[in-house]
């Protein structure tokens, strides 16, 4: 009789353990891209400077008067390889107009690595090391993917963490335009 009580409590309490977390699981948000609180947003882009892969320097900073999202890229992380894509369209939609720029930055990863990955997936814009992971820290980033939209004024008005789409970086453009940004 004591063992069937017990074993009953301990049913009961397994079951309260999995019904949390199905709970948990159920209410929390995706994985997928969101726009992310960041203390950044409404100051000037912290400096982003440097040699990129394909030699020429790259200073943030020279950029203003263009949309700049910047990138902070693995090529062994998933979901940066998903939202690669959609940085490629993002890219070639704002080429012509020359009105936005893609700038990565390496997270924790060979530079090696990077140059095939890019090699075989597209992608033609400033790829910056960051050894040190000082530029990371500057930005806030925990890992990637981890987006920044800074506006042509040298201000970021967005954050996005996980993957992020071409139609949700155009969506911050036009709502930063709207806005006279």
């Amino acid at each position: 009789m004591k063992r069937a009580r017990t074993a009953l409590w301990a049913a009961a309490a397994a079951a309260v353990v999995v019904s949390l977390f199905v709970a948990v699981l159920a209410t929390r948000q995706s994985a997928e891209s969101r726009e992310a609180h960041s203390p950044l947003l409404g100051k000037p882009a912290p400096a982003l400077a440097g040699n990129a892969l394909d030699g020429r320097d790259v200073d943030v900073v020279g950029l203003q008067g263009r949309w700049v999202v910047v990138n902070f890229f693995a090529s062994w992380c998933v979901p940066c390889q998903q939202e690669h894509p959609e940085l490629v369209k993002f890219a070639s939609r704002h080429a012509a107009a020359g009105d936005a720029e893609v700038v990565a930055v390496i997270w924790d990863d060979t530079v090696a690595r990077v140059r095939r990955y890019f090699a075989q997936h597209g992608g033609h814009w400033p790829v910056i090391r960051d050894p040190a992971g000082s530029i990371a820290l500057d930005w806030g980033v925990r890992g990637p993917p981890e987006s920044y939209v800074v506006a042509p004024s040298g201000v970021v008005v967005a954050k996005f963490t996980g993957a992020v789409t071409a139609n949700a970086l155009d969506g911050v453009l036009a709502e930063g335009r709207a806005h006279g940004a």
